[in-house]
């Protein structure tokens, strides 16, 4: 199996902020959301993997070139977008397009008309006249056209009106189709991260709390109303992320449900009422407040 990226054992320090001993594979195809609230190491960690910072520890392989010492081949196809990244407000939509296809060989000038089209953006607009909204999605028209092997955003849709995101959204999806590309795309918006991804890596606090499959993690997380006294211990359960009391009612969240737990629960004095799935905005602060790793 080809990885469009490999980090181990990455670390990267700052006076007040440490990225710590990240291991993570993305598989060449597959979509990775990388989920963690503002300041968990997610822009740092894609950063490592443009190669506009280097690592303190640990190795980076992008798309079988091994970081720093290859990272110009390795650039040649990536496409990076972040909110940080500003384009030239004096200049036009156009001059900006015709400046990547004159350095990008692989620029796709009917993908790039079509995302004109879906984003309604006036070419010869001069960046300054846009709106937020409207560079957000300039700026995504200029990497995606490029047609990039492996693609890293970094809150894509950060800012942007319901409208707008639903349109960015789509283009990604579309761009999701070609199993040919891979992409990493940071997020503390869940909903977005639960549309797009195969794979939900959870980020806290520079450290890495949770990766797995999308739809196997999901299934794997149950919440669990209980009646009965809460019974001491049942946090150290392997399994069980959160318990707490409410009234006579226990409120479970288990990180790994099988079939069994009921009965283990039964024969501590609880009796389960029902099972219910969890959203994965609930699985994050669970998980980031337990410490689990799911």
């Amino acid at each position: 199996m080809s990885l469009a990226f490999s980090l181990s054992g990455i670390a990267k320090r700052y006076p007040h902020f440490a990225l710590q001993d990240i291991t993570l594979d993305l598989p060449e195809g597959q979509v990775m959301g990388l989920v963690g609230v503002n300041g968990a190491g997610k822009t740092t960690l894609l950063r490592l993997l443009t190669g506009l910072a280097a690592t303190d520890a640990g190795e980076v392989t992008v798309l079988g070139h091994r970081l720093p010492e290859h990272q110009v081949a390795a650039k040649r196809d990536i496409g990076f977008a972040s909110e940080e990244m500003r384009l030239y407000r004096g200049q036009t939509l156009r001059w900006h397009m015709d400046l990547v296809r004159a350095i990008y060989p692989g620029w796709d000038e009917a993908y790039a008309a079509e995302l004109i089209k879906r984003f309604e953006l006036r070419t010869e607009q001069t960046l300054g006249g846009f709106s937020h909204g409207q560079r957000v999605k300039a700026l995504l028209l200029l990497c995606l056209a490029r047609r990039p092997r492996l693609l890293l955003l970094d809150e894509p849709t950060t800012g942007l009106d319901p409208v707008a995101r639903v349109e960015v959204l789509e283009a990604l999806a579309d761009v999701l189709r070609d199993e040919s590309r891979s992409v990493l795309f940071s997020s503390h918006n869940t909903h977005d991260v639960e549309q797009l991804a195969d794979t939900i890596t959870f980020l806290h606090k520079g450290r890495l709390v949770a990766s797995a499959d999308k739809l196997e993690f999901i299934e794997s997380w149950r919440r669990v109303v209980c009646q009965g006294v809460l019974p001491p211990g049942l946090e150290t359960w392997p399994e069980i992320a959160s318990a707490r009391a409410n009234g006579s009612l226990v409120e479970i969240k288990a990180r790994t449900w099988n079939d069994d737990l009921p009965a283990r629960l039964a024969a501590s004095g609880l009796q389960v009422q029902r099972t219910d799935p969890m959203a994965l905005e609930d699985i994050f602060i669970t998980a980031v407040r337990s410490g689990a790793v799911a």
